[in-house]
């Protein structure tokens, strides 16, 4: 059976992305055309036959948007144009015509809870005084103490530090995030209006989604008198929390969903919102967003029982949504996926019925997916023999996958960069005690040569280990077992065998290993012991690594043809 050729299916033009396979690219990492280091929007464009070839259905396009990339472009200084280091309009336009020539879809990054502090609306505010109506746009509030130098609260931001910033005048403003990235004021109809206008001009450009960034963070009640942080974590997560995943924040959905839906097809949209499971639904909804990212995956050991719990909690939440699930094992905030799973297990995941907010869970796991794999000692090989099995599992489940630049190469995390050329806030806020994110956007490695491995033609913005030429594109195209030409098959037997949203788990006799079959008699082997296990009747399409087709070995994944 051949799968290399396998046509597109046809699907509803309104719900391509329910089983999609969506690309991560981080623009400033993925391809630089004009060797000033930075990967850009001609560089992407460079590439566009590599991304048909792989055989995804759509590119998600992190932040390309003008920013003084205090945070990796999530400070965003102009949401409607494109910075002039990665491009312009007209070559954002050239990418999006070339990607639908291929028939692969366009998502983009919507930053709505904060913008640059370049940001002309942050400029006025800050030109403009107290109690103007440019203040209203943003979070200032004045501070306490005799002569209210004392922030309004003890709040701390992610990016470590005071979450709250003091201007000229004497006043505060709040930012979750970094102090170059304020927060807006999602009561103010004049943000409301913008945001509209921001989707209706992508929209109007052809982009056929979008991935919203901290989509529970939105809308705040600042009411005083504010609560303290002790007073903070003890609120539960009920909709009524003063910062996070608040019931008020889906009558901006439901206002964005209206836009979306005079659209043919209607534009999608996906939320990062990491919030208590029984929550995620509400962001899932058809009036909503219409999808949820899934995270699950990011903060499981690779163990069975683990991997199980993980599926039956989502797809759960998917049926009560309407929605498909989303899964994910990397993207631009995590340890690459070949890396965790060559560190010891993270610990003990709780199930969706005790995970009663999502906020604990981001912490705890924050807290070990940023420590950035220095220490214990990394088993190389087996995170990738892992990441391969987990890949193909992953890929056979129901549901859309979200795939990270990089991680069809196997490509480890890049923990050896030197503090002088490290680039994420978190790094610098916990004064190194967080290493950050910086790991996970290395540039890729396209060839074994030259000053930026193919990437460009001058050194990167991130420096590259020498190590990294071994997982070159150039090297795994050329080798028939390697990630990239595992990627490659599973997508396009994906495609072909997909069939339905529906799972039905075998039961084994093995509690490390999960077997399940799809619709049309799919079925999906994964291993997560060491002993080999005898896989049923039937032809072995895919494995993640080769044997002899009758034990399938230890840490990994066969694929075997319906019958």
């Amino acid at each position: 059976m051949s799968f290399l050729a396998a046509s597109r299916p046809e699907a509803s033009a309104a719900e391509w992305w329910r089983q999609a396979v969506v690309y991560q690219i981080y623009p400033r990492s993925f391809a630089d055309s004009n060797g000033d280091g930075l990967g850009d929007l001609p560089g992407i464009l460079s590439r566009a036959d590599y991304l048909a070839g792989l055989g995804i259905d759509a590119v998600w396009l992190s932040p390309f948007y003008p920013s003084a990339l205090a945070d990796g472009g999530y400070d965003v200084a102009d949401y409607r144009d494109v910075d002039p280091r990665l491009g312009t309009l007209e070559d954002f336009d050239a990418l999006t015509a070339a990607l639908h020539e291929r028939g692969i879809k366009m998502i983009v990054d919507i930053v709505p809870n904060h913008t640059s502090d370049l940001h002309p609306w942050f400029r006025e505010a800050l030109e403009a005084g107290r109690g103007s109506a440019a203040r209203e746009r943003y979070l200032f509030r004045d501070g306490t103490g005799p002569d209210g130098s004392v922030p309004p609260t003890d709040w701390m931001s992610t990016f470590g530090g005071p979450a709250w910033e003091q201007v000229a005048d004497g006043q505060w403003y709040f930012h979750h995030f970094a102090r170059e990235q304020p927060d807006l004021n999602w009561d103010n109809p004049e943000v409301h209006d913008d945001f509209v206008r921001t989707l209706r001009f992508w929209s109007d450009r052809g982009v056929d989604g979008f991935r919203i960034d901290v989509a529970h963070m939105l809308t705040k009640d600042l009411t005083e008198p504010l609560p303290s942080r002790e007073q903070l974590g003890a609120i539960p997560i009920d909709g009524n929390h003063p910062l996070f995943d608040r019931d008020d924040v889906h009558e901006v959905y439901a206002e964005w969903r209206a836009v979306f839906n005079q659209y043919d097809p209607p534009r999608m949209a996906v939320a990062e919102a990491w919030v208590a499971p029984s929550r995620v639904p509400m962001y899932a909804r058809p009036e909503s967003l219409g999808q949820s990212f899934n995270f699950d995956l990011l903060l499981a050991d690779f163990d069975a029982a683990m991997f199980k719990q993980v599926v039956d909690d989502n797809l759960a939440l998917a049926a009560r949504s309407g929605s498909s699930t989303t899964w994910v094992l990397s993207n631009h905030d995590v340890v690459r996926h070949a890396t965790r799973y060559g560190l010891p297990p993270i610990g003990v995941l709780a199930s969706a019925s005790e995970r009663t907010t999502g906020e604990p869970v981001e912490r705890a796991g924050a807290s070990w997916l940023l420590s950035g794999g220095t220490a214990p000692a990394l088993d190389r090989e087996g995170g990738v023999r892992r990441a391969r099995a987990a890949s193909l599992f992953l890929l056979g489940l129901p549901g859309s996958a979200y795939l990270y630049q990089g991680e069809e190469l196997g490509l480890h995390e890049v923990a050896g960069i030197a503090p002088e050329r490290r680039q994420d806030p978190t790094f610098f806020r916990t004064e190194g005690a967080e290493i950050g994110r910086d790991g996970c956007r290395v540039p890729l490695p396209w060839t074994t040569e030259g000053a930026a491995l193919g990437f460009g033609t001058a050194a990167p913005h991130l420096p590259q280990p020498a190590w990294f030429a071994d997982s070159a594109v150039s090297v795994e195209d050329a080798e028939p077992a390697s990630t990239l030409r595992l990627y490659r098959r599973a997508l396009a037997a994906r495609r072909a065998l997909q069939s339905g949203e529906a799972l039905g788990w075998v039961v084994t006799d093995r509690d490390d290993v999960l077997h399940f079959t799809r619709p049309n008699g799919w079925q999906v082997v994964t291993n997560f012991g060491t002993e080999p296990y005898p896989l049923p009747d039937g032809e072995v399409i895919l494995a993640s690594l080769e044997f002899d087709g009758t034990e399938l070995p230890g840490q990994a994944t066969a694929w075997i043809a319906p019958a």
